[in-house]
């Protein structure tokens, strides 16, 4: 993806309890996590409640039209959700608010009467448990279970593992919170020509530049670069490599380690040969034993810049250290997950979430795939995904699935501008511009948001 213009937004906004945003993996690949400036993001709630693309075949089957097509007889069968998120395993703290904006979007659908005439269908529940085989088996019963859309994978690597199944069955899919680069041009997300895997997370192609921005911002000029050697963290390092090369700031270490590690002293070792000002850390919840071992050698956030990503943004970490103020100082870039107006109203339907983390990205994949559905008078995703892309794009602006099935209703094309606001799609199904929080502990290692940079094309 091109990287675009930087514009920084003052946005001061509240302080957020317990954060950990992180959309990657554990030792079985790598994961994507975002959250948002105004309210509290990621921690397990209670139980679950309830990318360039081929060329589009010469003749599809149902070519798109201005026309809205005529939906389906009120008896037909009625368009079934289902969902492949983290409800164990090292992500669990992924897994609430993203169901829980799942189940809220529906209970809109459904208030606005449904897609296609029908109520949706019970959701159908699968744990990815950040592991492989597991998804897998998910994946498959999800296929079983006749589902017409799957969101998630909440991990970019989770979401490999199930990817062939559920497209191979041509089944559409959404991901909130996989920022991988490599889905952008990624072969797996197409049956034939009919593209069925979308995203509604930016690629980690603009948070890297982000982050640099903020290193720069903050004045360091030598960066050691630490990162999990798999799939997030070497696509998200080396974008924060080339961010701070492309702002003049040295690179004088980048360095994988293996996720299952709990002993980081080679690496901080390294870290103290290349004598750094700055320090920044592609983790996930290891990346604070990596922390505490580099406080205890002396690299704390008064002496150096230390700094972090999604996956490392959490309001509760601080808490296990026995004076969380040495945090103080420390902080991170993550995406933005929705509006504060959002953001509230879904803490009203959902008050035990603590966290808020890829919520609004996951409440705009149900609606985007909806009124899809809506336009294409179809619950068949070989059919109606071909609308996708074009509903968050080129058309009248609506901001809710009933104001935008109304505009549909009229004949005319929408552009949904939704809780994560507005993420038009590329053509390779994906947001071609991104909104990222910047992050700091404050105040004895309170998690607070500063402000909002946006990155686009």
């Amino acid at each position: 993806m091109r990287r675009g213009k930087w514009t920084v937004v003052a946005a001061l906004v509240a302080s957020v309890a317990m954060v950990t945003a992180a959309c990657g993996s554990s030792d079985d690949g790598d994961a994507d996590a975002a959250d948002t400036p105004t309210a509290a993001a990621d921690a397990p709630a209670d139980e679950p409640a309830d990318e360039p693309a081929d060329e589009p075949a010469d003749e599809p089957a149902d070519e798109p039209t201005d026309e809205p097509a005529e939906p389906p007889a009120a008896d037909g069968e009625a368009f079934k959700f289902g969902y492949i998120l983290p409800e164990t395993g090292d992500l669990a703290f992924l897994g609430p608010p993203q169901w829980e904006a799942m189940n809220y979007a529906i209970s809109l659908i459904n208030e606005a009467g449904g897609i296609n005439g029908q109520p949706v269908g019970d959701v159908y529940k699968g744990d990815e448990a950040n592991d492989a085989a597991l998804a897998s088996q998910a994946a498959t019963g999800a296929v079983s279970a006749g589902v017409n859309a799957v969101i998630g994978a909440a991990s970019s690597a989770m979401s490999k593992a199930i990817m062939d199944t559920i497209v191979g069955a041509g089944i559409a899919q959404c991901s909130g919170s996989n920022t991988s680069p490599e889905f952008t041009n990624y072969p797996n997300k197409f049956n034939g020509d009919t593209q069925l895997y979308f995203r509604t997370a930016p690629a980690d192609a603009f948070q890297g530049p982000a982050l640099a921005e903020l290193i720069v911002d903050d004045g360091w000029a030598d960066v050691a670069i630490v990162y999990r050697a798999e799939d997030y963290g070497q696509g998200l390092a080396d974008a924060v490599e080339a961010g701070v090369l492309a702002k003049g700031i040295n690179v004088v270490l980048k360095e994988g380690y293996d996720v299952k590690t709990t002993d980081f002293s080679d690496v901080v070792n390294k870290i103290s040969s290349a004598n750094p000002d700055a320090i920044v850390t592609v983790s996930f919840e290891e990346g604070f034993q990596l922390w505490s071992q580099l406080f205890d050698a002396g690299f704390t956030p008064d002496t150096v810049g230390i700094y972090g990503a999604d996956g490392m943004r959490s309001g509760d970490a601080p808490q296990g250290f026995a004076d969380p103020s040495v945090f103080d100082g420390a902080g991170g870039t993550a995406p933005a997950s929705g509006t504060s107006d959002f953001l509230a109203d879904l803490l009203a339907y959902a008050p035990s979430l603590s966290e808020t983390q890829f919520s609004g990205q996951i409440f705009d994949c149900v609606n985007i795939f909806a009124l899809a559905a809506q336009q294409a008078g179809s619950n068949d995703p070989m059919e109606w995904s071909q609308y996708v892309i074009g509903v968050t794009r080129d058309g009248t602006e609506c901001n809710t699935f009933a104001d935008c099935n109304d505009l549909l209703a009229a004949g005319e094309d929408i552009h949904y501008v939704g809780a994560a606001g507005d993420v038009p799609f590329t053509d390779d199904g994906e947001p071609g511009q991104g909104s990222f929080e910047v992050w700091r502990y404050q105040d004895g290692g309170n998690l607070v948001s500063e402000r909002l940079i946006q990155a686009g094309m």
